[in-house]
């Protein structure tokens, strides 16, 4: 399935997978019943043994198909693989994810479509991109990658910075939203600032300025619905075209809002991971 090279110095794999991946127990369970952690050699290894650094584990375990029906061949972007994720380029207009079995012209439809290409039976998305942002879209490819992940996205150390052109000129160079979203009572899809929302967290910089817009590079904190629009339009600068949060309609009829970069520590690599959105 995979290796994994112990960097530190007297680690044990008991630490590894409890400490240092954080894995839930019910995966620790499943490794240590299946005997999935071996040695180079095929020999089993003691979840208690103090490892020497540059020991390579080898962990084989049944991997579970997802369940995305595969596109007939992939005509996305990947910009970065390995054998524990892939990042994938989405285009505007595209959802992340089916909400039903008819729905099969997704982002992953076409990331399944990929993965089956080179003999695998497993993608799930780490985080989602609304249908009308294009940009970088993680997606773990076993299932111990997506617990990591998805657990890294929970704790922030993964660091997703979009770009979007807003209205008006922000009078600061930059600075943080942090103001709670929830669901507009009075629309389906919308969302708002609301006291009795969830947490939202957004950082801002401003890059470049324009007559009477300006373009920002955006981080997020948290990842709500349509959170980087409601935050933007909650200081009064809503991004350019997005009229259902106030902003002037363009002859696109569209706003555009571009997820341009994920950096992370890599977990399996022990290296950090950068990828750019050209």
């Amino acid at each position: 399935m995979f290796q994994y090279e112990i960097a530190q110095e007297g680690l044990t794999v008991e630490e590894l997978l409890r400490e240092k991946w954080r894995l839930g127990k019910k995966i620790v369970h499943e490794l240590r019943m299946a005997k999935a952690v071996t040695l180079s050699d095929g020999a089993p290894v003691l979840w208690k043994d103090l490892l020497n650094s540059g020991t390579i584990l080898h962990f084989k375990f049944e991997v579970p198909s997802s369940n995305y029906k595969p596109t007939a061949r992939c005509e996305l972007t990947i910009q970065y693989e390995d054998e524990h994720c892939l990042i994938v380029s989405k285009p505007k207009g595209m959802a992340t994810h089916p909400n039903d079995d008819h729905d099969v012209n997704t982002c992953m439809n076409y990331v399944m479509a990929h993965i089956k290409e080179n003999g695998g039976r497993y993608a799930e998305h780490v985080h989602r991109l609304d249908l009308g942002t294009k940009g970088l879209l993680l997606v773990a490819k076993h299932p111990i990658a997506k617990s990591i992940f998805d657990r890294m996205i929970e704790e922030k150390s993964i660091t997703r910075t979009y770009e979007a052109e807003v209205q008006g000129n922000i009078r600061q160079e930059n600075g943080t939203i942090n103001a709670s979203i929830g669901k507009d009572r009075h629309h389906a899809t919308r969302r708002v600032v609301s006291s009795s929302g969830q947490h939202a967290i957004t950082h801002f910089e401003v890059v470049k300025r324009f007559k009477s817009t300006c373009l920002v590079h955006l981080v997020l904190e948290t990842g709500r619905t349509h959170q980087i629009r409601v935050h933007m339009a909650h200081i009064g600068h809503p991004i350019v075209g997005d009229t259902m949060y106030n902003a002037r309609q363009t002859a696109s009829g569209d706003y555009e809002l571009h997820a341009i970069q994920l950096e992370f520590e890599h977990p399996f690599l022990n290296k950090r991971i950068v990828v750019v959105d050209k």
